[in-house]
């Protein structure tokens, strides 16, 4: 029962780091244009070195 006192508070500091790091990844606007990238990434027509 004595490494709860140790597993417990890293938990909590791994988990807020993890919101941390989604926090900062919605503010830098990563996710404003979803649609587009999956449109983007299955059409060649932007690709910059197409296959022969």
């Amino acid at each position: 029962m004595q490494v709860l006192t140790f597993l417990i508070p890293i938990s909590l500091v791994l988990g807020g780091l993890g919101l941390v790091g989604f926090v900062y990844t919605l503010r830098s606007s990563q996710y404003d244009d979803p649609d587009g990238d999956s449109q983007r990434i299955l059409s060649d027509q932007w690709d910059d070195h197409p296959k022969p």
